[in-house]
């Protein structure tokens, strides 16, 4: 049966809750060391059965918090937080971690069939200098119960408020092959590790990995309830030249993000901007790959 979630604007917080599960918390004030570069965040992301479907400071990477938008490598600095890689160096611990500030909401419908919200955010170099403003809005069109699943819609247009060019990249754009993580990311649970990832034609993992694709899935067990989920991500829109490329991984760690500069920059001139559109669906079983597919074909933005 179609409804729709509500939203509980907190302090620190978003609540959206279905029925009485708590589907998903955006964390917009968080409290997060300088070098894990602080920024808002979903965690935890629950399917509507309450499985947990997102990671959070896991021990190999402090600085994954669930679904994040982020970027790893921009004019020098990391918005990404922990090590940078740099060339004939690998990963070095710099003085160059960023943040990014919630400013605040500009546009806030709680319940009925648009449900969102729309806030104002700033990407704050390691040096205090405001390099980015942005416009992120969060939509949630679908939630269907009898199916087993619900839909989060994100978009985001990052405007280049620096004075200068900004040189949006990765570690591979940096020289580290098959390392285009940036952009919308999401950490799954430990639980996860090893799971299944499905796309069209059959391609697993390291087949995906720096290639395009329409859309990829992931499925894992949980370990606080019984049963799995599925994870059903778009790739999305780009106004920028570049193709988006997954990175994904399912094994040492389960992470999937669809990168808009995986092995290309992007070049944002002063006053230039960059809008991006992904959805994500959240499915409360483990869905095998023919009915993904038919439901991916459904569900396209």
């Amino acid at each position: 049966m179609a409804e729709n979630p509500t939203l509980d604007i907190r302090p620190d917080d978003v609540v959206v809750t279905a029925g009485d599960i708590e589907i998903g918390r955006y964390v917009f004030a968080p409290d997060a060391p300088a070098v894990e570069s602080p920024k808002p965040y979903w965690h935890p992301l629950r399917a509507l059965d309450g499985g947990l479907v997102t990671g959070y400071r896991p021990w190999d990477h402090r600085w994954h918090k669930g679904l994040q938008m982020t970027w790893t490598h921009v004019s020098g600095d990391n918005f990404w937080g922990g090590p940078s890689f740099v060339q004939g160096e690998g990963y070095v611990w710099l003085d160059n971690v960023g943040r990014i500030r919630h400013d605040g909401f500009s546009e806030v419908v709680a319940s009925g069939p648009d449900v969102g919200m729309s806030e104002q955010l700033t990407w704050i170099a390691a040096s205090g200098q405001e390099w980015l403003s942005e416009t992120r809005t969060h939509r949630f069109p679908i939630l269907d119960r009898e199916r087993g699943y619900w839909v989060l819609d994100f978009a985001t247009t990052l405007r280049n408020i620096r004075g200068a060019d900004l040189h949006l990249g990765s570690p591979t754009t940096a020289g580290r092959p098959a390392a285009g993580y940036t952009g919308l990311f999401l950490r799954m649970p430990r639980a996860w590790t090893g799971g299944e990832v499905i796309a069209a034609g059959d391609r697993t993992a390291g087949d995906l990995m720096g290639r395009a694709a329409d859309w990829v899935g992931f499925t894992g067990q949980h370990d606080d309830v019984d049963g799995g989920a599925t994870v059903l991500a778009f790739a999305g829109t780009s106004s920028a030249a570049p193709a988006i490329r997954w990175f994904v991984r399912s094994e040492p760690i389960p992470v999937l993000a669809p990168s808009p500069s995986f092995d290309q920059e992007i070049v944002l001139r002063d006053g230039e901007e960059l809008a991006l559109t992904h959805r994500h669906v959240f499915l409360d079983r483990v869905w095998r790959a023919a009915e993904l597919a038919e439901l991916a074909e459904e569900l396209h933005p």
